[in-house]
């Protein structure tokens, strides 16, 4: 895309997230530019309190390897009580990490986030009442949708929000980046339920907790990388003043 005959506008808004990626290795050089491009962003007094542990190779295989037999053991718990019995009763595969995710959204926000699984799995081509299908879309998440490179992002404990703040700030930018450089990304809140399984393969001060993941690779050109989720008017999110 040329970015200076359609803007910035036109440039961010042709990111997608990327659900299928091609196996083509992601060169190193890359990585780190998009990275140091991600660093560019704005922090709390400059205090940076991410860090970033990027598997790729064998480590991105073994943990996605990892991924697959707990999402196998804990997947039942999302179809009812009987399913969650068994999960606790397995014990492999509960969250170990960031519990949060696992809890059902706030009714402020039901209604677009049932609207963009609606439309989602329509895009796709999976009934809404297919368990098995949803679950196996589900699954891509921890095969890292074949990306050859995963990114787990870091925050520091003791700054709280504003870490994630700061954080949020670094992978706009970062996401961007490998966007302008061809690449695609997904970010991924599935990943950070089991921050036990990124320690033992990278060497993490306890000070820090896993936030998220991102996919990073190549897009194929498989349709679901097509679909493209509603994106709310300004004025759906501006507050009015108070009268």
């Amino acid at each position: 895309m040329d970015f200076e005959s359609d803007g910035f506008r036109a440039f961010a808004s042709s990111r997608r997230s990327t659900r299928d990626f091609l196996s083509t290795p992601v060169p190193d050089e890359i990585i780190e530019e998009i990275i140091a491009d991600g660093l560019t962003s704005p922090s709390w007094s400059n205090t940076r309190p991410i860090r970033v542990a990027v598997a790729k190779g064998d480590v991105r295989d073994r943990l996605s390897e990892e991924f697959l037999i707990r999402w196998e053991a804990i997947k039942g718990a999302r179809t009812g009580w009987l399913g969650k019995i068994k999960a606790v009763l397995k014990r492999k595969g509960l969250p170990t990490s960031n519990w949060i995710i696992t809890r059902p959204y706030h009714k402020d926000f039901l209604e677009r986030t049932q609207n963009q699984g609606r439309d989602f799995y329509s895009h796709i081509g999976v009934d809404r009442d297919d368990d098995k299908a949803r679950n196996e879309s589900w699954a891509r998440n921890y095969d890292f949708f074949g990306a050859p490179v995963e990114l787990f992002v870091f925050t520091h404990k003791s700054l709280g929000k504003y870490s994630a703040s700061d954080a949020g700030l670094f992978m706009q930018n970062l996401i961007l980046s490998a966007h302008s450089k061809g690449l695609g990304t997904c970010p991924q809140g599935a990943v950070a339920v089991w921050e036990d399984a990124v320690r033992k393969e990278f060497d993490i001060s306890k000070n820090y907790s896993l936030l998220c993941g991102i996919c990073l690779g190549y897009p194929s050109g498989e349709k679901i990388n097509s679909f493209e989720a509603n994106r709310p008017e300004p004025s759906e999110i501006i507050l009015p003043e108070r009268r």
